[in-house]
């Protein structure tokens, strides 16, 4: 019933859809936009590796340690973090572990041959390699999280995931037609749309406006990154 059959293009939110769509679908897309995906985007494009992990302290140092890796810092203003401008002097082959309780966490229970990183910057680069490496893909908006712990849908990963189902191939679904909406309605005012949304609005107050800017920077990058042994890694159009 959830899985909208009968379309090429699916989209669906959060770990529930993640749940649903991941098993009939050729590849999955992960959207989180303020800041989980914008950061991969911004690290692989340096040739770093990206591990994705859902939780922070004791358990994520011994985790990184177990990989040889260097942990992000758990504060976004110190060192290299989940804030994407902190990774654009991220060395080359630098392996970080990059705890997230949205977007990383859906890529570490992404149980999927296929998992690609997608954001605004790398919209049409994500749809490209998504095009060569299947016939069904699944976009999944991460959300952000209420206090008690409740799936936020919110307007950034929406819109994102409309960037990239716009340049899907393929039959959409009533859900990935509303996403395509959404995009459509933002994207000649994209940057003022992430600035004034409640989630652009909080990490401006926290001081973090310039993360904000490279998210809405559409189709800057021309690679996407793919999950490839726990890692996301910089791919070409073709996977």
């Amino acid at each position: 019933m959830w899985d909208q059959a009968g379309y090429r293009i699916r989209c669906e939110w959060g770990p529930g859809g993640l749940k649903a769509l991941a098993p009939v679908c050729d590849v999955v897309v992960i959207v989180d936009v303020l800041s989980f995906t914008t950061a991969v985007d911004i690290a692989t494009a340096g040739g770093a590796m990206v591990f994705p992990f859902p939780l922070k302290g004791a358990t994520a140092e011994e985790y990184a340690a177990s990989l040889g890796a260097r942990l992000a810092s758990a504060e976004r203003g110190g060192g290299f973090s989940l804030s994407p401008a902190s990774l654009r002097g991220l060395p080359a082959e630098s392996r970080l572990v990059l705890p997230s309780p949205n977007g990383a966490a859906l890529a570490c229970a992404a149980d999927h041959p296929v998992v690609l990183a997608g954001c605004f910057r790398n919209a049409a680069a994500t749809a490209r390699a998504a095009n060569r490496l299947g016939t069904s893909v699944a976009l999944i908006p991460a959300g952000e999280t209420w206090p008690d712990g409740s799936l936020r849908p919110c307007l950034e990963d929406l819109a994102g995931a409309g960037a990239i189902v716009a340049a899907l191939a393929g039959t959409r679904s009533p859900e990935a037609r509303l996403a395509v909406a959404a995009f459509e309605a933002c994207r000649e005012r994209l940057r003022e749309y992430l600035k004034t949304c409640s989630s652009g609005q909080e990490l401006i107050g926290r001081g973090f406006g310039e993360d904000v800017d490279l998210a809405a920077a559409l189709d800057a990058s021309h690679h996407t990154a793919r999950l490839a042994g726990g890692a996301f890694v910089r791919i070409g159009d073709g996977g």
